[in-house]
């Protein structure tokens, strides 16, 4: 209590503290404030000691120096850091404690970057696998990305960094990703959309919310209304900074009687963004009150408080630290728990490497690297170990390692002189007060040209590698047939996954498929293994005893891959997703509502991913929470008790029943019996992350909440748990169902 009550000293301290500020500063100081001052930093008032908040991108690092006013790299060489697995990895270990891990070396480095904010978590939900930022965002399940998210959030802020999650809300496509209007019901939003930033927000106690591009229900996310101001300040609370996406901001007024609070944008005309001079002139004639300015002000001087960049505390402000041996370790921790091994009959994997004289790799992904692309995510790493490297190093020199490509993939050199992410917001230049948003006959016109480009550029694309692979395929079979073992490491990369589009299809590029078809014809033992941030199609899975998939895993990517490989590390990640058998089993595909220009409908619902494929019954290739070991688990002695009112404890034992040590990630999934209004067939609740060694059980042992069992009503605009019996699903994915039991709410 006494804690309770010096932190609300405290905040009443600091509050009375902001308020003298505002007192002091002028209108054109303030305005100063609340919008970009360069690239990637707001304006400072030197005379009363207020610095600028300086921001970097940063899901999977921090990103490179830009020019002060230039949407291009300084060209330093002190700004190179350390590559962190994309949140798709981070999420695929279902591990809050790595998932906290990841969080404070982001912030550390961050800080140490001398960075007040860092532009992650990328927490948006799932909804189709072609989206192009999939890599970035954690998972399909609400829970899930919630309880990875908040202890991500408190390692960030744990640096004095501001965490600063995104992107507010369902930001569900890249197409037309600027001025898209997406329609959604408020019980999906309430129930899908809605839960991790809640929980950002109020256990997380994240600083700072990014306000997404797209519009929702007719209003942009970074002006509306009901968003910001009744959903994230009203019903939840968030007293932080608002941060508008870069671009997103439109109009003047509606962007300043909201509680958006930094404008920032991809243009070096600082002093014409919405919230600048346009927003003075709007005050001086009366239009806007300036209490709208000082409202934002308050907001940033309140974060700046926080995180000890103004007050009594700023000398004690947390210095940082970047490219420190234990930020690698942490990563390597990660890389080899986000690894998911989907399929290993006949114990294919791992591995015995004394028995390996000669190893052929085939495939460009064993020696390609990704920290370098996929848009905002890219960084300069301090180093990179793609998969052949790490086998190499593992092996040694007493095996012959050979490396084949295996297939073509076009070059597409980078150039600097500009950025693809200020010519996507090109369009938005002449946008203002009082006028149109955006000539639709122009823009339509644009984009379709744009389109009608990147489609031929595709097909010239795959004449190069059709024609290109006819030799390498040669090459590849031909050397896969006398090896000792053969590895074809395969997928994506960020000329595929990566901001600003979306992919077209779900199918391997660069005839990825046909290739792996005529190696399993050779070599029916070929490791299958992938490096890529989406689901892809997998026709030829039947065939393959062994398949291993990597999210982009971070720097260490390539001694993960060989400690899972060789066995000496074993292999517990499962899917934070759904991988469908084909793109036509979902639910986008079905209603045909994504990557479409202008306005999308959200016609599904709550069925997207596992809930659409259990409502509809279609089988995947391979189901949500999916994810084999080197060793087996068996479950028992499952018990449920009522206590709280309606809290449920729920008390089960595990058991390593095979031969090496292991960890199982147990997941609890409730489903409604005759519900009275229509419900998920079963949806994810808790989970659990266990390691036994061989022979040892352990009772586990959950409690779900009131909350858990509740769905969002509409008519009431809160979420009710109603009376009834609910089936308990204990198992080791959404499919795989060990235990089974009722529970009765009052």
């Amino acid at each position: 209590m006494i804690m309770k009550t010096d932190a609300k000293k405290n905040n009443k301290k600091i509050e009375k503290e902001i308020e003298k500020l505002i007192g002091k500063l002028t209108l054109d100081e303030k305005i100063s404030m609340i919008h970009g001052a360069g690239i990637f930093r707001t304006g400072e008032v030197e005379r009363l000691g207020i610095p600028g908040v300086v921001f970097s991108d940063g899901p999977m690092g921090v990103r490179a120096e830009f020019m002060r006013d230039r949407w291009i790299p300084a060209g330093n060489h002190d700004d190179n850091v350390s590559y962190l697995p994309s949140n798709s990895a981070l999420a695929s270990t279902w591990n809050p404690y790595r998932a906290y891990e990841m969080g404070h070396v982001l912030g550390a480095e961050a800080r140490g970057r001398g960075k007040d904010m860092i532009l992650a978590p990328g927490i948006n939900i799932k909804r189709s696998p072609l989206c192009g930022r999939n890599f970035e965002y954690m998972s399909e399940d609400p829970n899930l990305a919630a309880t990875l998210a908040v202890p991500f959030i408190k390692g960030v802020q744990e640096n004095d960094v501001a965490a600063c999650v995104k992107h507010f809300a369902a930001n569900v496509q890249e197409t037309d990703r600027l001025m898209v209007d997406e329609e959604i019901d408020d019980r999906t939003l309430y129930e899908i959309y809605f839960p991790a930033f809640k929980a950002a927000v109020q256990e997380g106690k994240a600083y700072s919310v990014m306000g997404a591009y797209n519009k929702i229900n007719g209003d942009y996310c970074c002006e509306n209304k009901n968003l910001l101001d009744l959903v994230l300040r009203g019903e939840w609370g968030f007293d932080g900074t608002v941060i508008s996406d870069w671009g997103a901001v439109h109009r003047t007024k509606e962007a300043a009687e909201c509680s958006m609070d930094i404008e920032m944008s991809v243009f070096p005309d600082f002093d014409e963004y919405k919230l600048a001079n346009p927003l003075k002139e709007a005050i001086m004639k009366g239009e806007i009150s300036e209490e709208t300015v000082n409202a934002k002000v308050r907001n940033i001087l309140r974060m700046m408080y926080r995180l000890k960049v103004i007050g009594k505390e700023k000398n004690d402000r947390k210095a940082g630290s970047y490219n420190t041996p234990e930020h690698r370790e942490m990563i390597l921790r990660t890389a080899e728990e986000s690894m998911i091994l989907l399929k290993n009959e006949k114990q294919t994997l791992p591995l015995n490497a004394s028995k390996i004289k000669k190893l052929v790799v085939i495939g460009q992904n064993a020696a390609k690297i990704h920290s370098d692309g996929g848009g905002s995510a890219e960084i300069k790493a301090l180093y990179e170990i793609c998969p052949l490297m790490g086998l190499k190093m593992y092996l040694g020199g007493n095996t012959q390692v050979e490396y084949y490509k295996g297939y073509h993939v076009p070059n597409k050199s980078k150039t600097f002189d500009h950025n693809w992410q200020a010519d996507s917001l090109d369009d938005l230049k002449d946008t203002d007060i009082g006028k149109a948003v955006r000539d639709e006959e122009h823009m339509n016109e644009m984009h379709r040209k744009g389109e009608e480009e990147r489609l031929a550029q595709m097909e010239k694309d795959k004449a190069e590698v059709h024609e290109k692979n006819k030799v390498l395929f040669a090459q590849a079979i031909e050397a896969a047939k006398d090896a000792d073992a053969v590895i074809f490491v395969g997928g994506l990369n960020h000329d595929i996954d990566s901001e600003g589009f979306d992919r077209s299809d779900m199918k391997l590029p660069y005839e990825q498929d046909a290739l792996i078809e005529a190696l399993l014809d050779v070599r029916k033992d070929m490791i299958v293994t992938f490096i890529g941030g989406s689901p892809v199609e997998m026709p030829w899975r039947n065939k393959a005893s062994a398949i291993l998939w990597s999210y982009y895993a971070g720097m260490e990517t390539g001694n993960a891959f060989a400690e899972i490989i060789f066995g000496d590390v074993n292999p517990s990640g499962k899917l934070a997703e759904t991988f469908p058998k084909k793109y036509e089993d979902c639910v986008t595909a079905k209603n045909g509502q994504f990557g479409v220009w202008g306005k999308i409908t959200l016609e599904e619902g709550l069925y997207l991913g596992y809930r659409h494929f259990d409502r509809e019954r279609i089988t995947p290739a391979f189901c949500f929470g999916h994810g084999l070991s080197y060793t087996e688990f068996t479950y028992s002695g499952l018990t449920l008790k009522a206590e709280k009112g309606k809290d449920v404890k729920i008390n089960f034992t595990v058991k390593n029943t095979g031969k090496r040590i292991g960890s199982e990630i147990v997941q609890v999934y409730i489903a409604p019996i005759a519900p009275k209004v229509d419900r998920p067939d079963k949806e994810l609740k808790a989970y659990s992350k266990v390691e036994l060694a061989p022979g040892k059980s352990r009772k586990v042992s959950l409690t779900l909440r009131q909350e858990d069992f509740a769905y969002f009503d509409e008519h009431l605009h809160e979420f009710i748990a109603d009376a009834g019996d609910y089936e308990i699903l204990v198992g080791a994915s959404c499919e795989d169902i060990r235990l089974k039991g009722i529970a009765a709410l009052a």
